[in-house]
């Protein structure tokens, strides 16, 4: 053993500014949750972007808002966390497969537990609406690979931090567009799923490196 700290997945030079994020995100989340606690229709936002529950995608945006639409689902998801964890274990960043796995994990957890808790529909009373577990989805993959390129790349806390907003922007966005194009959630999902994966993956990488580093200091004492 080597005694040397495994790297952390959130840099430290991004926490301060990621940690203000996140709790800006969490409060979007919980204001828009307050706000369509129960509704079935969209809201004025949701009117001045589209009609949400129109359907209004043709060829050739519809196949690819149809692609996108698959990647948030189980078996395009599970393809995607395997690709990522496994690629993270060839790059040797074990706790980055770990984040990999519970980013996802508690992200899809909190998305699932917010439209409970919050009953926003579309089409019909089964279709909890709120927040877009496929935009939370999207988002939190794209945040997860851009912490680890800002430590891979060695950025510091403007560029790093700009990759990171950048990629969750393009992630998100992207992702959003399906799901609205395709009529499946209202803009505010989306803005809600968004936000909810800005709130949860930097508190999951806090986690996961203060439980690698608990882990790691029995370690670190034998060694001295």
């Amino acid at each position: 053993m080597t005694g040397r700290p495994a790297p952390a997945v959130l840099p430290p030079s991004l926490r301060p500014w990621l940690g203000l994020i996140a709790v800006l995100a969490a409060l979007v989340v919980v204001a828009l949750g307050v706000l369509y606690s129960g509704h079935s229709e969209p809201g004025g936002v949701d009117r001045w972007i589209i009609q949400p529950t129109a359907d209004s995608l043709g060829p050739p945006w519809r196949r690819v808002a149809l692609a996108l639409d698959f990647l948030g689902e189980p078996a395009g998801s599970a393809m995607l966390i395997v690709a990522g964890a496994v690629g993270c274990l060839l790059l040797r960043r074990p706790h980055a497969a770990v984040l990999v796995v519970a980013g996802v994990g508690t992200t899809v957890g909190a998305t699932m537990l917010i439209k409970h808790l919050v009953g926003r529909t579309i089409h019909g009373p089964g279709n909890l609406s709120y927040p877009s577990g496929h935009t939370a989805f999207a988002t939190a993959l794209a945040l997860m690979a851009a912490l680890l390129a800002t430590r891979r790349l060695g950025l510091g806390r403007t560029a790093g931090t700009s990759l990171v907003l950048a990629s969750a922007l393009v992630a998100g966005a992207a992702m959003g567009w399906a799901q609205v194009g395709l009529g499946a959630h209202y803009p505010t999902d989306v803005l809600g799923g968004w936000c909810t994966a800005l709130a949860v993956i930097p508190a999951t990488a806090w986690l996961v490196d203060r439980i690698a580093d608990r882990l790691a200091e029995p370690g670190r004492r034998d060694h001295r």
